[in-house]
């Protein structure tokens, strides 16, 4: 959806409304359909790919829905920064490319040292990922 400036928040809102309500109430479903369809067609390696992107789609969401609140608590705001809110973009990317342009604050860096002591260069390969997964077309 593009940004309009005449959309009305009324209108925005209700959207908005909507996606929530079907996603707390329809999405628990999808995903026990797709364990149950996985491990019954004895597909359940296939399931790990399936819980990453599920993981991907929640944290883009993350990066849209927290955008604010990332954007003042983790970055060091200057010509280099780069901004939280990109709806086809993670959390770990955004933390990845301000690293690379010295734009995290403390609590930024603590939060990428977390993330890169659980799985070695995360917010680097994560930006990686991302220009893969765009020139795949996905």
């Amino acid at each position: 959806m593009k940004k309009d400036p005449r959309t009305s928040l009324f209108k925005s809102f209700s959207l908005f409304c909507i996606a929530l309500v079907l996603l707390v109430t329809t999405a628990p479903l999808g995903f026990l359909y797709a364990l149950v369809r996985q491990i019954v067609f004895e597909k359940a390696k296939s399931l790990s790919w399936f819980f990453v992107e599920v993981a991907l789609v929640l944290d883009q969401a993350g990066n849209v829905v927290m955008q604010h609140l990332l954007n003042d608590t983790l970055l060091v705001k200057n010509a280099n920064t780069y901004y939280f809110g990109n709806k086809k973009e993670t959390i770990s990317s955004v933390i990845g490319k301000n690293s690379l342009t010295d734009t995290l604050n403390y609590l930024g860096k603590a939060l990428n040292a977390l993330l890169n002591f659980i799985d070695k260069d995360h917010s680097l390969n994560s930006i990686i990922y991302d220009v893969k997964r765009w020139e795949e077309g996905n």
